[in-house]
């Protein structure tokens, strides 16, 4: 008997025909002789809708009592669903996050799980329950209710099962498994049976929303193999785990695209010891978070620095940025919101030469001009106009065949 971890999207139990179709998915994975846990998400927008609400009360709500508001959400849900198999004749028991065992810092909003005391969900298994907890949220030492982050239904989701060293996590939602690109602005793009942990983290990262990164790190910390499936259907979905085949195949796994992104440059920045630094460190204080950094060869100890951030953090960016780039006595600070990532991405690309080469080609004969690249063992990513990324994703997905099951 194998204990397995299921969590189940928003998308999944956004209504009351969509819980009684995962409370049957969820009794037939226990009638095949398994212990169950199951986190879901809140209901379709639920979130969203308590947090305006939240800002019609009051602009700039306490972000402790916020977590206390939207932490709701993913407790209706897995009310109903424990209804739900009820009326079926199973056993099962929802709990809160906190209920659950897992322990947070105090930093609201985003809080980082510190530890799951698993006592409680091995002792309800024990009875026979089928265990349904609230995700996206956990207590402090001092019982305050914290969440997790949006998407992070996937991290509570991930830490249970290694907490109970689950045979697997299966993550369910309105999409059958994670494929070469986004199949909405691709339709030839084909579905992986299978990517590594590191590859999966790249795609998520530079854009492919398909999972929360932090959900993947911890999944391959513990070695917790992750299944990407629908709740809709039965089809086959892809396994997120370490050890990808090996079998000769296309070294480059998908193609990642990222439509919110801004650029900053900040033109005639003197280049001397400490400038780096009296420009990223207040920005990271404001919380803005910098991506691709590049500066221009000194020419008489003058340079342009230029950065990207999310395009939604643009404004925030430019009014930390201005100031400094007058007091450093640069010549003018450009904020430019049109602008787009493109990555290629696979393990195999890291002792393989030519794919670089063949990327730039491609966008060139697409005429699609690179302004930033930045790159890792396993990704390359370039930034160019946000107006070409969907002509990018065509042209690179084709040239470099992942159409193809090789």
């Amino acid at each position: 008997m194998a204990l397995i971890v299921q969590k189940y999207g928003g998308s999944s139990v956004a209504d009351a025909a969509k819980i009684k179709n995962v409370a049957r998915r969820i009794v037939k994975t226990k009638e095949a002789g398994h212990k169950v846990v199951v986190v879901v998400s809140a209901m379709g927008d639920t979130t969203d809708d308590l947090i305006k609400l939240a800002s019609q009360i009051n602009e700039s709500p306490d972000k402790r009592e916020l977590d206390a508001l939207v932490s709701t959400g993913e407790l209706v849900s897995a009310s109903l669903l424990t209804m739900a198999i009820h009326g079926m004749g199973y056993q099962a028991i929802s709990l809160s996050g906190a209920q659950a065992g897992i322990r947070t810092d105090t930093e609201y909003r985003q809080a980082r799980i510190t530890k799951v005391e698993s006592k409680r969900v091995v002792s309800e298994l024990e009875k026979g329950n089928i265990v349904i907890v609230a995700g996206f949220q956990g207590v402090t030492k001092d019982m305050d209710v914290t969440t997790l982050g949006r998407g992070a239904s996937d991290l509570s989701a991930v830490a249970l099962a290694a907490a109970l060293k689950a045979e697997r996590c299966e993550r369910y939602t309105d999409t059958d498994g994670i494929y070469t690109t986004d199949p909405r602005l691709l339709p030839e793009a084909r579905k992986l049976t299978e990517i590594s942990y590191d590859e999966m983290l790249e795609m998520v990262t530079y854009g492919f929303k398909a999972i929360q990164p932090r959900a993947i790190e911890l999944a391959e910390l513990y070695s917790v193999p992750l299944l990407v499936a629908s709740s809709f259907n039965d089809n086959p979905g892809t396994l997120i785990h370490k050890e990808v085949s090996m079998e000769i195949r296309n070294k480059v796994r998908g193609i990642a695209h990222d439509l919110d992104v801004a650029k900053i440059t900040i033109v005639g920045v003197p280049d001397h010891p400490g400038i780096a630094a009296s420009i990223f460190m207040p920005l990271a204080a404001a919380g803005v978070s910098v991506d691709t950094i590049v500066q221009n060869a000194s020419l008489e100890n003058i340079t342009d620095l230029t950065f990207t951030v999310a395009e939604s953090q643009l404004k925030a960016a430019m009014a930390v940025v201005e100031p400094i780039a007058k007091s450093i006595g640069a010549r003018k600070c450009i904020g430019d919101p049109r602008w787009g990532k493109i990555s290629i991405i696979g393990t195999g690309m890291q002792n393989a030469p030519g794919y670089a080469a063949r990327m730039f080609d491609t966008l060139s004969k697409a005429n699609i001009n690179i302004q930033l690249i930045t790159t890792s063992e396993i990704r390359i990513t370039c930034i160019i106009e946000e107006s070409k990324v969907k002509d990018a994703v065509r042209a690179l997905h084709r040239a470099f065949e992942l159409d193809k099951d090789k």
